[in-house]
């Protein structure tokens, strides 16, 4: 295991390789490539830095983390080249921002809560950020679903929320009856309307619960994976493919 000086002096020599890959002197691809390229691998990487720490397979987890690592400092070698900051502000304007936020760890104030805690984070970020509503700031571009889940955490952070999962399901429940209406209607605007609000309550069911949405749907989407080959190998040895397949004789597969 490396020591945290030893760490510094790698990621010191990291600094130093991609400055060179950018050099007039170097690499012809890296010099090539635009902050689009490097955002679109940037988040091609952490998609598999989360892959490879969900699978828990700890060298594959170093790897992908440092993919990710490589295109952060790739991402601020644009801004340095443009004269608006470098790497090292990056750091500096991080370790501020965590020494102030934890006045309980660096500071006199003592808190020991998780729920005070949580209320100065908040509040610290508010500040920082003057934010009119505490929804600002959250990443539009985000997954839909991890979206709704972190509105509602955002939301639940300043009181408001369902007291605990059995109502949030309850008002899920609502949600589907209504959707049921709206398929009777036929209204396609109704319907993704319905659709769109019950999708969202089942994701702060899942908040509620202590489960990130888009990691179990993400495993509900392997398990659905895995049966559907599955059913595809049976069916072959049966000599018949998938479209030569009665609906009934996939659901007995």
């Amino acid at each position: 295991m490396k020591t945290n000086r030893e760490a510094a002096r790698q990621f010191e020599q990291l600094l130093e390789i991609m400055a060179r890959l950018r050099s007039p002197a170097g690499c012809p691809w890296d010099r090539s490539r635009t902050k689009s390229d490097i955002i679109n691998y940037f988040l091609e990487e952490t998609y598999e830095a989360v892959e490879a720490l969900r699978s828990k397979k700890a060298q594959a987890a170093s790897e992908e983390l440092g993919d990710v690592l490589m295109e952060i400092v790739f991402l601020s070698l644009f801004y340095k080249e443009a004269g608006q900051f470098s790497m090292g502000e990056v750091i500096e304007g991080i370790n501020r921002k965590m020494l102030a936020r934890h006045p309980h760890v660096f500071g006199p104030l003592k808190k020991t809560s998780q729920a005070e805690i949580m209320a100065d984070w908040q509040s610290h970020k508010l500040k920082e950020k003057k934010r009119e509503s505490v929804l600002e700031g959250l990443p539009a571009s985000a997954p839909a679903l991890f979206l709704a889940f972190l509105l509602g955490q955002r939301a639940a952070a300043h009181g408001f929320d369902w007291p605990e999962a059995g109502q949030a399901l309850k008002k899920a429940e609502e949600e589907l009856a209504e959707l049921h209406q709206a398929l009777h209607s036929g209204k396609k605007t109704e319907i993704a309307e319905e659709l769109g609000d019950l999708l969202f309550c089942l994701s702060q069911v899942a908040r509620l619960l202590g489960y990130n949405p888009e990691i179990v749907l993400h495993e509900a989407n392997n398990k659905f994976k895995a049966r559907f080959g599955q059913m595809e190998k049976e069916i072959k040895k049966r000599g018949k493919d998938l479209a030569g397949c009665s609906p009934d004789e996939l659901d007995q597969t």
